[in-house]
């Protein structure tokens, strides 16, 4: 599928939220790429095509000439570019295989640059292919130190650089780069790899077609100041009229230790077995670099026409786009126990670790390819609040600020004071159990809920008490204040009731069931009465006049429950329809700020696939059209395209909700439930059980 969506930036090197390399061009020759920061990230590519230097990656300080793009591919696990350079197509392929079912490759923090080359004239050429990466990938800042080395182990020449620090996970925060682990750079033996000078490597292969240490420095050199080192690779792609050439690097970061959980540190989860070294994980990748191309091209085709096939074209490229975004702002580690733990990461927001609300608005893509996943992302939230490190009847908000997951660092600056109202009660208890039902439907049974059952009694409780008609308090959408009587946050509750009602009835609680189904249904009546303002339903219970959009209710109609009449969302629709600017319909009445996964929960409420894609269309045009060159902003405004605010978060992975819902339906349909899947690749992880 080669989409024209024009990305506002592409990802190339995306394996967590500390290692993500984007480009924030048009052309990959525009400009160096970047971390997702905006922080420089360089990796720069020269091709020699019969002694003819040429540019495919980086700025043009090293290399005036470059090659032409002729055509960029976004696809879920890889992005493809076509170049011509002179006689000679060239493809690149940057390609993170992200596949969501199988932890241990998921985990893997390795990603592949493929190369291939085809003669245009039928004419044999010879073909030099030049990468280099700098130091920038293992510091947080230019002033930091790095060591080098350059090692042959198994069928690879490994080149890595270090900071000469080490400040192993002592610093928490948002803005910032790793500075600890290895960097990592990798190709066959048969290729050449050293560690080089900047200037006099890139200039001995533009001049000779060589590969230089000349003038190379002692280490340990600063990043980007005088003396700066590369790591650099050259692999012949020569080709004729009957061969084409082929190569492979890759470029990976062993972290050593990810993340520290109530002051403990934990590995990744590749590295959790004795014996795991980053040589070995390399070599295992390139080892399997044939089947993992096949099968990260094979699943990029299947869901990309699964999106065509519910959605359209237009919500396919988005699908696109979206997904190595949304899982490349979490990482995944091993718990003390050995369950999977995945950690989100607020990029851009405040860096908070974990955030309920952020994994709420991230969960469609998780429950869809893999709930495991999504367990990954509340069983840390259910162990933090059932400790006795938490005293609040309703869940927290976070488990701190990343890397450091030692307890909620979340404070809602207008109440400074840890009470209820200046947290988000309501908000994480409906989450909560959302969530958890979402976990429940896939996997078709009730196991998981079960083994939490008296937190999420507690916290429905709550919302039987706080949540139809909530008090002034903060929402997921905190950027819009806090505000009481919220009509949406009150439709939360409203669904997360009946939620407990279901995840009851499933364990053949029918008593139970029963009773909340009850109340669920007399306050979606309530709700219905108070929210009313004639051709639509307000933004808050007191406020008539205004208005917002009522995503939350998007689960009533993805889980079946049945508990609004679909004649309430039909009615909205028709409103927001009337509200639409050129780049979506605004978040509320506040102000022409969107939300583009909220719109597209809504969107998922339509009845039709027409109607679907007349939502889509404006979100395809901001992310196509939007001035901010940079990953994909969460918080745009509708009547410019501009970015408000936040960039790189998971919380595109929501893009997914239509997909879920269309396999929740048909799973509904079959009427039966899904498998368990066995083994870590998805399935019940060691140590899961309580």
């Amino acid at each position: 599928m080669n989409s024209q969506l024009r990305p506002p930036a592409v990802p190339l090197i995306t394996i967590d939220p500390y290692t993500s390399c984007w480009s924030f061009s048009d052309c990959l020759y525009d400009q160096w790429p970047r971390h997702w920061t905006g922080s420089e990230f360089a990796l720069c590519g020269l091709v020699r095509v019969d002694g003819r230097p040429m540019r495919f990656m980086g700025g043009p300080e090293v290399l005036a000439e470059s090659v032409l793009q002729t055509s960029l591919d976004v696809q879920p696990t890889q992005t493809i570019y076509q170049f011509e350079a002179g006689p000679v197509q060239l493809e690149v392929v940057f390609m993170s295989p992200l596949l969501l079912d199988d932890l241990e490759l998921l985990s893997r923090p390795a990603s592949y640059v493929f190369f291939r080359t085809r003669s245009l004239d039928g004419a044999t050429h010879q073909v030099e292919i030049y990468l280099d990466m700098t130091s920038q990938w293992a510091v947080n800042v230019p002033h930091q130190k790095v060591v080098w080395k350059r090692q042959e182990e198994g069928e690879l020449i490994v080149l890595g650089f270090r900071n000469e620090q080490q400040p192993i996970l002592q610093k928490a925060g948002d803005d910032l780069r790793i500075d600890w682990g290895t960097a990592l750079l990798a190709v066959p033996r048969n290729a050449e790899a050293l560690v080089g000078d900047i200037d006099y490597c890139r200039a001995a292969f533009v001049e000779r077609g060589t590969l230089s240490d000349e003038h190379l420095l002692p280490m340990p050199r600063k990043s980007t100041y005088w003396g700066e080192t590369v790591l650099a690779v050259k692999l012949d792609l020569s080709c004729s009229e009957k061969n084409e050439g082929e190569g492979v690097a890759l470029i990976g970061y062993d972290d050593e230790y990810s993340v520290e959980y109530f002051g403990t540190p934990l590995r990744a989860w590749w590295r959790r077995h004795e014996g795991a070294s980053p040589e070995k994980m390399l070599n295992e990748a390139y080892a399997d670099r044939a089947s993992v191309r096949e099968r990260c091209s094979a699943y990029d085709a299947h869901l990309l026409a699964e999106a065509d096939r519910v959605g359209g074209g237009q919500y396919a490229s988005l699908i696109g786009l979206a997904y190595r975004q949304a899982i490349s702002a979490c990482k995944l580690v091993a718990a003390p126990d050995g369950r999977p733990f995945f950690f989100s990461k607020e990029n851009f927001s405040n860096a908070c670790m974990g955030t309920v609300d952020v994994n709420y608005k991230s969960a469609p893509l998780f429950i869809y390819a893999n709930p495991e996943l999504m367990k990954g992302m509340l069983d840390p939230i259910f162990d933090y609040c059932r400790s006795d490190k938490w005293n609040f009847p309703f869940p927290a908000h976070d488990l701190g600020l990343y890397p450091k997951a030692n307890g909620q660092v979340y404070k809602n600056f207008h109440l400074p004071d840890q009470t209820e109202l200046a947290q988000m009660p309501v908000e994480e208890c409906g989450n909560m159990l959302t969530l958890t039902t979402a976990v429940c439907l896939r996997e078709g049974h009730a196991g998981y809920a079960a083994a939490q059952w008296d937190q999420l009694t507690q916290w429905t409780d709550y919302l039987v008490q706080h949540g139809l008609d909530p008090e002034a308090q903060l929402v997921t959408d905190d950027f819009t204040g806090m505000m009481g009587h919220s009509v949406n946050l009150s439709a939360k509750s409203v669904v997360a009731i009946a939620c407990y009602a279901k995840l009851a009835e499933m364990q053949n609680k029918k008593e139970v069931a029963a009773k909340y189904r009850s109340i669920a249904e007399e306050y979606a009546e309530r709700w219905q009465r108070m929210a009313d303002d004639g051709d639509h339903y307000r933004l808050a219970f007191d406020q008539p006049g205004s208005w917002s959009q009522k995503y939350n209710l998007a689960w009533d109609t993805v889980f079946g429950l049945a508990l609004f009449p679909k004649e309430v969302m039909q009615k909205e629709l028709a409103f927001y329809a009337k509200q639409r600017l050129d780049y979506g319909t605004p978040l509320d009445s506040r102000s022409p700020a969107a939300k583009p996964e909220w719109a597209i929960w809504v969107a998922t409420m339509a009845d039709s696939k027409t109607s679907f894609e007349e939502f889509i269309a404006p979100i395809y045009r901001y992310v196509n059209e939007t001035p901010n060159r940079v990953p994909l902003a969460d918080i745009y405004f509708a009547h410019s395209g501009r970015r408000r605010a936040n960039q790189a978060r998971s919380v595109v992975g929501g893009f997914f909700m239509k997909l879920l819902a269309d396999q929740l339906a048909q799973a509904h349909t079959n009427s039966s439930p899904s498998p368990r899947p066995e083994g870590e690749a998805g399935g019940q992880a060691p140590g899961r059980g309580r």
